[in-house]
């Protein structure tokens, strides 16, 4: 059971390790450090070398059991910088509850299992165990974040040639199945969804989904790195954390909701974590949007820019985490969406249960 407090600092670039000393002022060692959440300025697909630049900075930086997470694709407004997650264990007597987490990596994921039901058990088994670490209600659980892994061009060829058919023969693709995958075994081991639903819903059903899960992938690494944030009774500290989902790429007044419901806690919004997608539909509300037929721009790079700028008017600035493709991460066409906040002591009474739809 670990409390924790959230830094989150603009970067100047993938390599740009200024939170540390962000981190140093506020009385805390990287040792103290569970995650690295940021979005580096790449294009967020298959080629995107700022995630790997940035993992590959940080890693070296950190304590062995911390995670890190890089979300590539700053278009449209949306800023670059990184969310440390750090471990805080102090008693703010003020307080009723706080904000805990827990961190841990998968098994890797072999190229074979890769957007199927290898990978899905992988992170539905982690993520229970993080949840027995944490001792907490699931209803207390209100975002599991995973980084998952993708199909290289290599991998693929290397399939081929043990005669083993990949679950995408597109490397951009291969993301999406992913995502899918990992958000699967994240329902499944919050109990939103049963076995049989899951593997109907791997096998290309967009029926299932939870708004709490949000993957990303990358071809920086092998396993899946997985992030749960939740609410406890054990610690006292400021944080809180809501969770809800935006029904379309432009359904503002989701956002707007929650941060009603945070204003009326006393509180002030430090973060969203935000999932956006193209409508696999093809329309929005009855109109036909072009982003799943533009030759130029991938789909989930639109989506991040439009979404990306509802997030940042709502927070009031644009380092957000907003992330692209939502496959099972809210209902198709829209995406999961947690809010971090921080309350003031007066306001600790009410709980957070109940406020999610």
């Amino acid at each position: 059971m670990t409390g924790v407090r959230l830094l989150t600092v603009p970067t100047a670039g993938p390599d740009d390790t200024t939170a540390l000393k962000a981190l140093s002022d506020s009385g805390a060692s990287p040792d103290d450090v569970l995650a690295v959440i940021g979005k580096t300025e790449g294009n967020g697909c298959v080629n995107d070398f700022s995630r790997t630049l940035a993992a590959a900075t940080w890693d070296p930086r950190l304590g062995a059991e911390a995670i890190t997470v890089f979300s590539g694709g700053t278009e449209g407004v949306l800023a670059p910088h990184v969310n440390l997650l750090v471990a805080d264990d102090s008693h703010d007597p003020r307080h009723d509850r706080g904000l805990v987490a827990a961190v841990g990596s998968t098994p890797v994921i072999p190229p074979d299992e890769l957007g199927r039901a290898g990978q899905m058990e992988a992170v539905r088994d982690t993520v229970a165990k993080l949840l027995v670490d944490l001792d907490v209600a699931v209803d207390d659980v209100h975002l599991v974040l995973v980084k998952c892994p993708l199909l290289t061009s290599t991998d693929i060829a290397e399939m081929h040639g043990r005669g083993v058919e990949p679950v995408s023969e597109d490397t951009y693709e291969s993301m999406a199945r992913s995502r899918a995958a990992s958000s699967l075994g994240i329902a499944l081991s919050l109990g939103e969804i049963d076995d049989d639903t899951a593997r109907a819903a791997l096998a290309g059903r967009r029926t299932a989904w939870s708004n709490r899960a949000s993957a990303s992938a990358g071809a920086e690494l092998d396993t899946c790195h997985i992030l749960v944030l939740a609410e406890s009774p054990a610690v006292s500290n400021p944080l809180r954390a809501l969770h809800t989902e935006m029904t379309d790429a432009y359904d503002l007044a989701a956002l707007q909701d929650a941060a009603a419901v945070v204003a009326g806690r006393g509180g002030r919004i430090r973060q969203l974590f935000v999932k956006a997608e193209s409508a696999p539909s093809g329309t929005i509300r009855g109109l036909r949007h072009t982003m799943l037929t533009d030759s130029d721009i991938n789909a989930t790079r639109h989506a991040r820019a439009a979404v990306g700028a509802l997030a940042a008017a709502v927070k009031g600035d644009a380092a957000v985490y907003v992330s692209g493709g939502a496959e099972h991460q809210g209902r198709p066409g829209g995406g999961s969406v947690t809010v971090v906040y921080e309350v003031d002591p007066a306001h600790t009474a009410t709980s957070n249960r109940g406020a999610e739809r």
